[in-house]
C-alpha cells in the first residue's frame, strides 16, 4: 500500500488542513526569539508544508505532469529552507542568513509553488473554484508586494491585500476540515 495514494479522502482533506495551519508556525519567530522555539516551529513547519505537498501529489499528477512535479519539487525546496531557517536561527551570528533566506529565496519559492498549488486545485476541482480564485488573488497581491520591495517601493496599501493569503488558507484548512476535498473518487 502506498501510504499517499492509498488513503481515504476525508483522511487526506483533514490531514491537508492540519498541515496548512501546522505552517503558519513559521510566524513564532516574529512573537519571540527564542532559539528552541524558533528552531522547533521552522522545522515543523517546514515538515508540514512537505507534507501538504506530498498528500496533494497524487490529487494533482493526474493533470498535465510537468506543474504538478514542478509544485512538488517547489514544496520540497521550502520545506527544506525552512528546516535550514530553523537550524540557523539557533546560531546567534546565522540569524540574518536566516532572515536572507526567508526574505529572498524562500519568499519566491513560495509565491511560485503557491501559484501552481491554486493553479493545480482550480484545474482539478479539489475545491470550490472561488477558494481557489481567492487564493491566486492573494498569491498576486504578495508577488505585486514583493516586485516593488525588489524595485525599492514601497505601496503601503497593498499590504491590506496581504490579508487574502492568510484569510483564504485558515478557511481552505476549515473547508477541508469541513467538507473535505473533492477527488471525484477516491485517489487510486
Amino acid at each position: 500500500m502506498n501510504t499517499f495514494t492509498d488513503m481515504p479522502t476525508k483522511t487526506r482533506s483533514i490531514m491537508v488542513g492540519t498541515f496548512i495551519l501546522i505552517a503558519y508556525g513559521v510566524l513564532v519567530s516574529s512573537i519571540t526569539q527564542s532559539p528552541l522555539a524558533v528552531m522547533a516551529s521552522d522545522i515543523i513547519s517546514g515538515l508540514a508544508v512537505i507534507g501538504i505537498a506530498l498528500l496533494m501529489f497524487p490529487l494533482f499528477r493526474r493533470a498535465d505532469p510537468i506543474l504538478p512535479v514542478s509544485y512538488l519539487i517547489l514544496k520540497w525546496v521550502e520545506g527544506i529552507l525552512m528546516i535550514g531557517g530553523g537550524i540557523l536561527f539557533l546560531i546567534p551570528e546565522a540569524r540574518e542568513v536566516r532572515n536572507s533566506i526567508y526574505d529572498g529565496i524562500h519568499l519566491y519559492v513560495f509565491i511560485i509553488s503557491g501559484a501552481f498549488f491554486y493553479i493545480l486545485m482550480l484545474s482539478r476541482k479539489t475545491v470550490p473554484g472561488f477558494i481557489s480564485i481567492w487564493g491566486l488573488a492573494g498569491i498576486g497581491a504578495l508577488f505585486v508586494k514583493t516586485i516593488f520591495a525588489f524595485a525599492g517601493y514601497s505601496l503601503e496599501f497593498i499590504n491590506y491585500f496581504l490579508v487574502l493569503i492568510i484569510t483564504n488558507e485558515i478557511f481552505l484548512a476549515i473547508w477541508l476540515f469541513v467538507k473535505g476535498l473533492d477527488t471525484g473518487k477516491e485517489v487510486k
